[in-house]
């Protein structure tokens, strides 16, 4: 390990430690045991970049993972997961951008001690894959690190259909939504994994990267009353991603922005609002729904349940 990333690492080690001074004391496998349900975390970016990455772990112990990041978010992430017992049960992955299984992709070229179990997601045609370039590089470079696993060893799910559902402990989880080859506008992102979970105190349901296409598509479906929530992950890091009138056709409380300042402040450089990123039409809209409840990445860690 160079000293660089030693130091980082040293580091790391103790800012979970202020964090989770119960996991990394061996008692347990973190504080997810006890209430029945989960808990859930939004991790903040360590480089203030867009990103999405979530924890949640069971009233069992197990955990779960929404995305994780860029790949500058590795090593805190992996700091995350280890300090809660270094074996996640499911991850899931929306889409193949780099800034959602960039983290996931280095993860699996050197996992050390972590063991993922299973690992869900949607996978592209080549034909979707190579409607992005150059991020079609990204995505065949993770679909070729899911490729190289033992399967006896972790467990790849290819999610073709919506309607999966699992429990994992107090934990449930429903798949709303899929790739959508059809989609060639916006298309990566219009073909996020919508994924719902919920417990009996609480609900989140989780965009991804979802576009306007995406997301009417699920409003329109069969699963449209499983939008419905107390916290929603605001797709596309709050901008650009559902329309208004999706937001505004469900029910929510609380939003969850996986969103960066300069996202956040529509921010160019040269001030707020100088950049040309919709997050204040979002934001609008929330405030006119009448929403008052925000976690926001990078405002730092936020933890519920």
């Amino acid at each position: 390990m160079k000293r660089r990333d030693f130091l980082r690492v040293t580091l790391l080690g103790g800012a979970v430690a202020t964090v989770f001074p119960a996991a990394l004391s061996g008692k347990g496998r973190g504080t997810g045991k006890g209430k029945p349900g989960f808990t859930l975390w939004q991790l903040p970016s360590q480089v203030d970049t867009i990103g999405n990455s979530y924890v949640l772990q069971t009233d069992g112990g197990r955990l779960v993972v929404m995305d994780g990041g860029m790949k500058d978010e590795t090593l805190f992430l992996k700091g995350f997961l280890a300090a809660l017992g270094n074996e996640v049960e499911a991850w899931f992955v929306s889409h193949p951008h780099n800034d959602h299984m960039g983290a996931l992709t280095e993860i699996l070229k050197k996992p050390g001690d972590l063991k993922i179990r299973k690992i869900y997601h949607s996978r592209f045609s080549d034909s979707l894959l190579s409607a992005e370039h150059p991020y079609d590089s990204y995505a065949r470079e993770f679909y070729a690190e899911l490729d190289r696993l033992d399967p006896a060893a972790t467990e790849v799910v290819d999610l073709r259909e919506p309607g999966l559902a699992l429990k994992i402990d107090g934990l449930n989880l429903k798949v709303l939504g899929v790739t959508n080859e059809e989609f060639r506008t916006n298309p990566y992102n219009n073909s996020s994994t919508i994924i719902r979970a919920w417990d009996r105190d609480k609900s989140v349901v989780f965009l991804g990267d979802a576009g306007v296409e995406c997301g009417d598509k699920v409003l329109a479906g069969p699963y449209r009353d499983d939008l419905n929530c107390d916290y929603l992950q605001m797709a596309h890091h709050g901008q650009q991603g559902c329309s208004e009138e999706f937001y505004k056709s469900i029910r929510f409380r609380a939003c969850l922005w996986p969103t960066p300042t300069w996202v956040w402040n529509n921010d160019n450089g040269t001030g707020i609002n100088t950049h040309n990123l919709k997050t204040f039409d979002t934001r609008r809209w929330m405030d006119e729904i009448g929403i008052t409840e925000h976690h926001i990445s990078w405002q730092g860690l936020t933890r519920i349940g």
